[in-house]
């Protein structure tokens, strides 16, 4: 039976879940940001089964996508917005998953001892020490930096493991049906040769002659959603952004640089990597191999186990390390490997990769970009100052002219539809208000993500619709006549495909026309429009096809030679490997997922509504 949420409603779950590597995603989450305090007696999200879904792994799993997402999109996505997408219930449901199979775990008996859970954690990178290898302190820092404890790490690592367990023996045997990857891997590898003709408006007999005004009307009433508008809507605003003109005297722009003194007269500076060893002689063992041309620097990390973000110092002046380490250093003038030096760590190679000599820059060459930063940082504090006042004023029922008038607000006006980009609806809190809006709404404050900020009232709903023909007759002409084109360039297009039929040739029907050997399902053909390369492929050698173009061009593609996949080639029995492993790997992905949706069906779980909200109000955000 299942269990019940906190408002006594039954929760039970639906749709695929997807294995979730708790391992993988708590390494991830070792990236420097913790997991707050979320108060009270909250301990878990969820239960399934004897199984506790801790509140901290929902809301570093939630972090984690919100992450992974911001980096895709180069937008951080709020609370509400994930929601919308829906990615806040397929985390649960990820992490729903692996418990139900730890649930399962626990009650097959399935479980690894010390020496695994040891080995495992000895082989995450996250771990190693400057030296290379596992090292105690790195990883209880690195744990303690996530918000971790050793023991629950630990823990987590144990059920990892004995969820891959109990996958191998449900899925062990998976494999693709015999010839399944042989027929796929032959479809895919299959080839085209191909000459593609380009028809354009040159390759015509005159121009397309003007529209008369019932041409125009017909092409109108038989296209409407070719001209219809979206939604629109009205808003009259009222917006402070910080890049507003402020002027900036000369004397402060005098003063802010040479407040940055240090920052426009740079000292002598070098690129470095450093390599520590354990003791002297192997330093020195080091240094012998690359003088003798037996290793690289880089050979020597690689060796290591370590990456070059590893070893990277950044960019070193002089007083950044010590003074030995210093007058070797910096007695290079080109890049170099020096030492080996003693340092903090002990003795140690560096990677010098480019000597940056000192260097002042100009006041003139700075001065716009110091205008600009003090103008910025002058408007966010008169913004910041008003802030207070806007809620006030907003509170207090002032329209949006009156809080124009009374802040450093400034009143506009717009007609906007969900494509707009101008003004205040370049910044998405401000795009979501608008669109989101009802009439009757209340104004009020908007931080927009440059510092600045709106309000805005919504003036009315213009619903989708065809403007009247007299307002977009230039529009609606313009269509026609690409479309006119578009219907003599196929025409043509289809006269040259009769006579390639027929034994002709490009030459003689007078259309450029270029060869394209070895074309895939996915490569292009030169300008051809792809879904017209994708039907070549259902057609045999010396059959030719027309694609109609943009208005500006029709192609004519004659399929000269169709090529098949060799079974006996490397590339294809690679080929085969890799979708006969695709192929068992998306069948134990389907298998595992519906063996945990069942696992969690039948022993029940509840889901902890007021844990999650708590999660996503302060981990995500609003």
């Amino acid at each position: 039976m299942a269990r019940k949420n906190e408002d006594g409603k039954p929760k039970r779950g639906k749709g695929n879940i997807v294995v979730w590597a708790v391992l993988g995603l708590l390494i991830l989450a070792l990236g420097g940001f913790g997991i707050g305090n979320f108060g009270g007696h909250q301990r878990a999200v969820a239960t399934v089964g004897a199984v506790e879904v801790p509140i901290e792994d929902y809301a570093r799993a939630l972090q984690q996508e919100q992450q992974r997402l911001s980096q895709t999109t180069g937008q951080a996505l709020t609370a509400p917005q994930m929601a919308a997408l829906g990615l806040d219930r397929r985390v649960l449901e990820q992490l729903l998953g692996a418990a139900a199979l730890d649930d399962e775990a626990r009650r097959l008996g399935v479980s690894v001892d010390d020496a695994t859970v040891a080995e495992r954690i000895r082989a995450i990178p996250a771990f190693a020490g400057t030296a290379g290898g596992f090292d105690r302190e790195a990883y209880g820092y690195a744990l303690r930096s996530a918000g971790l404890d050793e023991r629950g790490f630990e823990r987590s690592v144990r059920s990892e493991a004995a969820r891959e367990v109990l996958q191998t023996a449900l899925v062990g045997g998976v494999d693709a049906p015999p010839g399944y990857a042989e027929r796929i891997a032959a479809y895919l590898a299959e080839t085209r040769d191909l000459t593609v003709g380009v028809v354009t408006p040159d390759d015509l007999d005159g121009d397309v002659p003007a529209p008369s005004d019932s041409d125009i009307a017909a092409f109108y009433d038989a296209n409407p959603d070719r001209f219809r508008r979206p939604e629109r809507r009205r808003v009259t605003f009222a917006a402070a952004r910080p890049d507003a003109a402020v002027e900036v005297s000369e004397d402060d722009l005098r003063a802010a640089y040479d407040a940055r003194a240090e920052d426009y007269r740079l000292p002598k500076r070098i690129l470095a990597e450093r390599l520590a060893f354990r003791d002297g002689e192997a330093a020195q063992a080091a240094a012998d191999r690359i003088a003798a041309g037996e290793a690289t620097f880089a050979a020597l990390v690689e060796e290591r186990g370590l990456t070059t973000a590893d070893v990277d110092q950044g960019e070193l002046r002089e007083d950044d390390v010590p003074p030995d380490v210093a007058a070797a250093l910096f007695a290079l003038d080109a890049p170099g490997v020096v030492g080996p030096v003693d340092t903090p760590l002990g003795p140690a190679l560096y990677d010098v990769g480019a000597v940056l000599n000192a260097r002042e820059i100009p006041f003139d060459e700075v001065r716009d970009d110091l205008a600009a930063e003090i103008a910025a940082r002058e408007a966010r504090a008169e913004i910041d100052a008003a802030r207070d006042d806007i809620d006030d004023l907003l509170a207090g029922g002032a329209t949006i002219e009156e809080l124009a008038g009374e802040t450093p607000m400034t009143l506009g006006t717009a007609t906007v539809d969900a494509e707009t980009a101008d003004g205040p609806m370049d910044d998405p809190a401000f795009r979501d208000a608008v669109l989101a809006a009802q009439d009757g709404d209340f104004p009020e404050r908007i931080d927009l993500d440059d510092g600045g900020v709106a309000a805005f009232r919504l003036d009315g709903i213009d619903p989708p619709a065809v403007p009247p023909l007299d307002e977009i007759r230039d529009e609606v002409e313009a269509a026609w006549l690409s479309d006119a084109m578009a219907d003599r360039l196929e025409a043509r297009a289809e006269a040259v495909a009769d006579a390639l039929r027929a034994g002709g040739t490009f030459e003689a029907a007078g259309i450029d026309a270029t060869a394209h050997e070895g074309i895939s399902r996915d490569v292009p053909a030169g300008d051809a429009p792809a879904e017209a390369v994708a039907r070549t492929f259902d057609l045999g050698a010396g059959d030719v096809a027309v694609a109609r173009g943009d208005g500006e061009r029709a192609f004519v593609i004659r399929v000269d030679a169709v090529g098949e996949a060799d079974p006996a080639s490397e590339e294809t029995a690679a080929l085969i490997d890799a979708v006969r492993a695709q192929a068992r790997q998306d069948m134990a992905q389907d298998i595992a997922a519906a063996y945990a949706t069942a696992v969690r069906d039948d022993v029940g779980f509840d889901v902890n509504t007021a844990a999650i909200q708590a999660v996503q109000t302060q981990s995500v955000g609003r």
